[in-house]
């Protein structure tokens, strides 16, 4: 007997999280339609939107008219998230910034500040004393009552630890070794989640294209560093989210430019901000890297290259061999059908785009299968914002509400 309830549990924990994943993916829908795209009977759906219902998860919305006038029936009632079930705080760390945001459980952005980030700072403040006092500050400025927070997710730069909960490096001065997931998780009493912005690239990348869904990508974010999120036919690939690629740290030159990671020749010394203000100015290729790089001085650069400035293209035009000779090897190992640029760097695609076609053109598999379609993203907040607000609340569908009694 005890055995039949649990799988009566499990089931019904599946079939709910079926609807709620539905919602999550394709929007609103009709009660119809959910049954035709989980597979479920309408029974199933009718029941389970019920029980959404009565939990306060889930709602009704507005009636929609049938597209033909003349069908009979009244019109479909759609279903979608109640905004006011739960909230989530993100949070995306940079070597420059830090952005946190409020997002409700139907994925509205409610609030959002901006903190400017420099190599001092998680040095005269240990990171979690600053991420304590400006979650609690986001808070405090929307203090609505009912609407509980049900997590925190950080975006990060660096190679998470094992736990998942610190870094074992990172660009970002002094963020590495201190255990700021654990301490998070201890002062708020919420589950606290880590992510490699590489991997969030991917993930966003899919969301904001549907186009892209189902294919090969390779993301590459180019600014601060270069890092990459990789999706195979759809599905993210890496050894979990504490695996992410490091394309940016792909050797290009050997004992090439000094890297911000104490290595020498990465593809980022080449291609991050850094690495093109170093070249720009012919400062020797041995110079430790700048800690941080404004951004209007990287943008400085862009218009000095596009306006003719020699020395700046000639900086862009080896960010851009660097990036494009990193993912001919790639495409040994894994073939995308699209390269999507993203980041401040993409905004200076269009001095980068020949020598990263021409690296492009020079591999093997390119000769035979074509070039992958290459194109610029000019927005880099939108992905990585996309990837982890939709792997936060998708975590909140399936742990917090799809098993709820």
């Amino acid at each position: 007997m005890a055995r039949n309830v649990s799988d009566s549990d499990s089931v019904r924990r599946q079939n709910r999280g079926l609807v709620l994943g539905a919602l999550r993916t394709q929007g609103e829908m009709a009660r119809t339609a959910l049954a035709g795209t989980t597979g479920l009977s309408h029974a199933s759906i009718t029941a389970i939107t019920h029980d959404l219902i009565a939990q306060g998860i889930v709602q009704e919305l507005a009636t929609v008219e049938k597209p033909d006038a003349r069908m009979r029936g009244r019109p479909a009632t759609l279903v979608g998230f109640c905004r006011m079930a739960a909230a989530a705080a993100l949070v995306e760390l940079d070597v420059n910034r830090a952005r946190l945001s409020l997002v409700d459980y139907g994925g509205v952005l409610v609030d959002r500040i901006e903190t400017p980030l420099n190599p001092a700072s998680f040095e005269e403040t240990t990171p979690t004393a600053f991420l304590i006092e400006r979650l609690t500050y986001l808070r405090s400025r929307n203090a609505a009552p009912g609407v509980p927070l049900r997590r925190i997710a950080i975006s990060v730069q660096g190679i998470l630890d094992r736990d998942g909960m610190s870094l074992k490096w990172s660009p970002i001065a002094h963020l590495a070794g201190k255990p700021f997931g654990l301490d998070l998780v201890e002062h708020f009493g919420l589950p606290v989640t880590l992510h490699k912005r590489g991997r969030l690239l991917a993930e966003g990348a899919r969301w904001l294209d549907p186009g892209l869904h189902d294919a090969s990508v390779a993301t590459v974010f180019v600014g601060s560093t270069v890092a990459m999120g990789m999706t195979f036919r759809g599905q993210i690939t890496g050894r979990g989210d504490e695996g992410a690629t490091e394309f940016g740290h792909m050797n290009h030159v050997p004992n090439g430019a000094l890297c911000r990671c104490g290595m020498r020749g990465c593809v980022e010394a080449y291609a991050a901000d850094y690495g093109v203000l170093r070249n720009a100015y012919s400062v020797p290729e041995t110079t430790l890297p700048a800690p941080a790089v404004p951004l209007q001085e990287y943008e400085g650069l862009i218009a000095r290259a596009e306006a003719g400035d020699r020395s700046a293209a000639h900086a862009f035009n080896l960010a851009g061999r660097a990036i494009g000779f990193g993912l001919s090897r790639m495409m040994a190992v894994f073939d995308p059908s699209h390269i999507l640029i993203v980041g401040p760097g993409a905004r200076a695609f269009g001095l980068m785009q020949a020598e990263i076609t021409a690296a492009l053109s020079s591999a093997l598999v390119c000769r035979i299968n074509g070039l992958p379609t290459v194109v610029a993203h000019r927005d880099e907040k939108e992905p990585i914002f996309k990837g982890l607000l939709m792997k936060t609340l998708t975590e909140i569908d399936q742990a917090e509400f799809a098993g709820l009694v």
